[in-house]
């Protein structure tokens, strides 16, 4: 018997020999970051405890489980990764809390996450399905599994196919770009000379634009060049010169050449977003959820909102190969349900999680949120494959990686945009900018940091 129904059996002894005197409520607090996008975090927990309180019922169990749900208004998830662990410090935290998957380590090191290998591997009627590369962003560096995933997402260049039509372009080529960039023939070199003969025939102003500020759309591009940010065997970041020098020059090459504009990091995000919607821009690399905006009224200009109509005006693809031959990169960002491995509920809250896992809910969330699906089952059910935009997404999910579950990670990246930013201004050359950003991890970070000459050593 496993110990949530060793608990019910416990609960409904107790309480039929007590004569079912009165009920007592056992209160789950959630923390997610309130999105009004996203009300499925807290929802699918509510609606995961209507079920486990029919149980309750069912076997004469007077008890009722009563969701407690914070919805923060900090500014990011980072904030409340701290928020949460400062609460769970001083014995104030939730019972299960939504994470972004980089900072489970840290929780998990501190005690606060309960591990879930066990749990994981007694109810594969809800975890057997789970994408398995999804695992990969729920393990700390010991190697064990602290969160499972609530969501996920995919990140892609968005291209416009009229603009190849423009300029002379025919069907094959344009059809068949994605096929190309699968198959490690076209690559990242490939996309620039490309975008800059999209921009020297006058089918567009920008030939790739991409987000103004630091985030992680933009390492797809670095993991493409062979950049690792982490040793998992130490757990330490790493800082690679030789792979880091090459995707930077990537970036240095593209404003040199008068593809992406020199003042990229400067323009506002509705200036990017329009510059794309209003087809003054070729390509633009973000996230799936951007599809909302593009097929929205927003940003001044009208596009098909139906899957042929899009595709026909609109390609995705992955970070294309760095080189002939090499395999392209993108990136999702799960987030996690975590369960307080202190909490005195916490095997009640870690059913919960299981029960908010299953398909339906799930998708209840995706569909609404334009998240990918976290499993093969829910591809397959009517109301994510008539969502034409996650249906096409999530086959993209093959190369997805992420970044590391290391909470330092934001901190590093804040300097390598700053790097880049450098580059593309012009600056720094893509070999000052390395160095600029190797002297300033190891300020910041002494010891807990490795430069490398390349990511092999």
């Amino acid at each position: 018997m496993n110990k949530s129904l060793a608990f019910l059996a416990t609960v409904a002894i107790s309480a039929l020999s007590a004569g079912l005197a009165h009920a007592e409520d056992i209160k789950i607090k959630i923390s997610t970051l309130a999105e009004r996008s996203a009300p499925g975090r807290v929802t699918n927990i509510e609606g995961a405890a209507e079920i486990m309180n029919k149980q309750f019922k069912a076997a004469g169990v007077d008890k009722r489980i009563v969701i407690e749900a914070n919805n923060s208004t900090v500014k990011g998830w980072d904030d409340l990764a701290l928020e949460t662990l400062k609460a769970l410090s001083v014995g104030q935290g939730p019972d299960i809390y939504v994470l972004p998957h980089e900072w489970i380590g840290q929780f998990a090191q501190d005690g606060y996450a309960l591990q879930m290998d066990d749990r994981i591997a007694s109810a594969p009627w809800v975890y057997g399905d789970i994408l398995p590369v999804l695992w990969q962003s729920a393990k700390a560096t010991d190697g064990k599994i602290y969160g499972v995933p609530q969501d996920a997402e995919i990140r892609m260049f968005f291209y416009n196919k009229d603009m190849l039509r423009k300029i002379g372009k025919d069907e094959a080529f344009i059809e068949g770009l994605p096929a190309k960039v699968e198959a490690g023939e076209f690559t990242l070199d490939d996309l620039t000379a490309l975008s800059k003969e999209v921009v020297d025939g006058k089918a567009a102003d920008y030939g790739m634009l991409h987000r103004p500020n630091v985030g992680i759309d933009y390492l797809m591009v670095f993991q493409s060049y062979g950049v690792k940010f982490m040793d998992e065997k130490t757990g330490k970041l790493v800082f690679p010169k030789a792979e880091m020098t090459k995707a930077l020059g990537w970036y240095e090459r593209n404003a040199k050449q008068g593809v992406t504009p020199v003042d990229n990091t400067a323009m506002s995000w509705d200036a990017i977003q329009g510059a794309f919607k209003q087809e003054k821009a070729f390509v633009f690399h973000q996230g799936v959820w951007a599809v909302a905006w593009q097929v929205g009224e927003k940003n001044g200009a009208t596009w098909p909102t139906d899957k042929d109509g899009y595709f026909n005006k609109i390609g995705w693809i992955p970070a294309p190969a760095a080189e002939k031959g090499g395999k392209p990169a993108n990136l999702s960002h799960p987030l996690l349900y975590t369960v307080n491995a202190k909490s005195k509920n916490a095997e009640i809250a870690a059913d919960l999680v299981a029960l908010a896992t299953l398909p339906y809910f799930n998708n209840e969330h995706a569909v609404t949120s334009y998240h990918t699906a976290i499993s093969n089952a829910q591809t397959a059910m009517p109301k994510y494959k008539d969502n034409w935009v996650l249906s096409a997404a999530s086959p993209m999910m093959e190369h997805a990686q992420f970044v590391p579950n290391h909470t330092k990670f934001g901190s590093y990246n804040k300097v390598l945009f700053s790097g880049l930013q450098a580059v593309e201004t012009g600056k720094m050359t893509a070999e000052q900018a390395v160095e600029f950003i190797a002297d300033e991890l190891e300020l910041q970070f002494g010891g807990d940091i490795e430069i490398r000459d390349t990511a092999s050593n």
